[in-house]
């Protein structure tokens, strides 16, 4: 999944030329074309510049731009992307083929293509940050959103920065705040999950993670794996949690579905989810504040362990009794008995499975 939803949508007939008075001027110039890369055969040829790159010192001035692209529908790309694709000198993409397809809607030629994706982005920072060192303008773009936001580009960005080179940016479609902003939740505080862990002990604290989560938050989801993140979101946070999801954002079939967990588990089953999705989880109420104190329960933890009782006997008794979570009565065993009963602070081995963490099933 990309930093936006990718796929190609339907493709509007391009409007007219923004009024240039209107539009922020973006001044990029070309420069002399790279040597070709022997791994990206079929690049377009080299063009020809018609202004030479801004001079410092009588050097030329290389930068890297970020540059936004659409999460579906080709209409979206900004004239000001497109005129800072026409004045790089060389474009790092995700997938030479994709922005090829982009590049040509736009009417762009000329401009060599690399590619930058999951596999390679470690070795071609330093062919990127040479680039740049030499003058060039370096434009880098994702299949669909903003380069870095669950695409490459990140390492790269960091790479660029601490090594003083200049790296600005495009902005453009986001998949992110158009789900957000389409769900009919609170957008005044979120939050940015991308994908969840696929399984393991990861994946269960990251749930456990978004149960407590107070803000609204935004994940991304491979359509094969919708249903079961949703029942997993079901088991962790409560199947009357709301949840809005997001199908093919831009395109033809956009779907936006709204409802709770549960019933968003049963949608997600009922047939194939098809597209890419984004899932739009609604925040967890504020905690209330504990009707009993930790020192009650401590010393109530204390009496029956000391007494030799079975902790997840005594933890599941004082939680049901005190109408307070398990996982907070359980968290306060462990600490006693980090501290021992005279509160010597000994250091007990890993719990056993008489302390088993509490299931989030």
């Amino acid at each position: 999944m990309t930093g936006g939803v990718g796929g190609d949508g339907a493709d509007p007939e391009p409007g007219p030329e923004p009024d240039p008075d209107v539009l922020e001027e973006l001044e990029f110039w070309g420069g002399p074309d790279l040597d070709p890369d022997p791994s990206e055969a079929g690049d377009e040829q080299p063009r020809v510049p018609s202004e030479p790159p801004p001079q410092e010192g009588g050097a030329a001035v290389g930068y890297v731009v970020l540059v936004g692209t659409p999460i579906g529908n080709l209409g979206d790309l900004s004239p000001r992307a497109v005129r800072a694709l026409e004045g790089s000198d060389v474009i790092y993409c995700e997938d030479t083929r994709h922005s090829r397809k982009l590049l040509a809607h736009a009417g762009v030629t000329g401009v060599p293509l690399r590619s930058l994706h999951e596999h390679n982005e470690d070795e071609r920072i330093d062919q990127v940050l040479r680039a740049v060192d030499e003058g060039r303008v370096v434009a880098v773009v994702s299949d669909a959103g903003m380069p870095g936001i669950s695409d490459p580009g990140s390492r790269l960005v960091a790479a660029a920065v601490g090594s003083g080179v200049t790296v600005t940016v495009v902005p453009g479609p986001s998949a992110v705040l158009a789900a957000l902003v389409t769900s009919g939740l609170p957008t005044e505080r979120f939050c940015f999950e991308g994908f969840l862990p696929r399984s393991g002990r990861d994946r269960r604290e990251r749930l456990d993670s978004l149960a407590r989560e107070t803000r609204t938050t935004v994940l991304f989801e491979a359509p094969v794996r919708v249903a079961g993140t949703l029942r997993d979101l079901a088991a962790a946070c409560g199947g009357d949690r709301r949840v809005s999801i997001a199908r093919e954002l831009t395109k033809v079939h956009e779907e936006i579905w709204r409802g709770s967990l549960s019933d968003a588990a049963v949608w997600a089953t009922a047939g194939p989810v098809r597209g890419e999705v984004v899932l739009v989880l609604a925040g967890a109420p504020p905690e209330e504040e504990p009707v009993v104190g930790d020192d009650v329960l401590t010393a109530e933890l204390a009496r029956r362990l000391s007494a030799g009782e079975r902790t997840r006997g005594v933890v599941d008794d004082i939680a049901a009794g005190h109408g307070v979570p398990r996982r907070r009565v359980y968290e306060l065993a462990l600490a006693w008995q980090a501290t021992g009963p005279s509160g010597a602070g000994t250091a007990p081995g890993p719990p056993g499975p008489d302390l088993a963490p509490p299931s989030l099933e």
